[in-house]
């Protein structure tokens, strides 16, 4: 985020639970995994209900990269505990997602398997976002600076758009809908038209 953008961001992660009394003064929940966890519990159900639904953002990220079977399953499973009734929906390819920072098209991460983001929207607001590529796979390093994973199958350049793809989550969760204003969508229309013309 610090070298591409403006935005100064603490280099220290912090680790919460849903119970954790700090939890509402990060906006922006971050939640990865490969293998099936334990349910929530129902206090738990309650904090993560409460803090989507009053400015709170989540992005889950399946580390597995597979459907239906480890953190995709729980993850799956303790959202409709969440949102009963409520199922992820996909994310139309002009979100404010794909356009917050970088002029996107497509979502991928360590993997390219789904090559879309769903969510859970509340009002104008996409409360939860879920990518099922592993985006932190594709941004891991080790202590020496190397790059942890190859990025599949697309290289360097599938890596790169996972990079970009994360700093506009990050940037969606700080500035909300602000590029669906009327000044901004005519210059991203044409751009996007220009993009597909080639």
């Amino acid at each position: 985020m610090e070298e591409r953008t403006s935005l100064q961001v603490s280099p220290d992660r912090v680790d919460l639970r849903l119970t954790d009394p700090r939890l509402f003064r990060h906006p922006f929940l971050y939640w990865t995994g490969s293998r099936e966890f334990d349910p929530l519990s129902e206090a738990e159900l309650e904090r993560l209900r409460l803090f989507l639904d009053n400015g709170g953002i989540l992005l889950a990220d399946d580390a597995l990269s597979a459907s239906g079977v480890g953190f995709d399953r729980a993850f799956q499973r303790e959202l409709s505990r969440v949102y009963p009734g409520e199922g992820l929906v996909r994310l139309p390819e002009d979100h404010t997602l794909f356009q917050s920072f970088y002029l996107l098209d497509r979502a991928v991460g360590r993997t390219a398997n789904r090559t879309f983001l769903t969510g859970i929207n509340r009002g104008d607001r996409t409360v939860v976002i879920y990518s099922g590529n592993d985006l932190s796979g594709a941004w891991a390093k080790d202590r020496s600076g190397r790059w942890l994973n190859p990025a599949t199958p697309g290289g360097e350049l599938q890596r790169e758009m996972a990079i970009r793809l994360s700093i506009n989550l990050l940037m969606y969760a700080l500035c909300g809908n602000y590029k669906k204003d009327l000044i901004h969508t005519p210059f991203i229309d044409e751009r996007r038209r220009g993009r597909r013309g080639r």
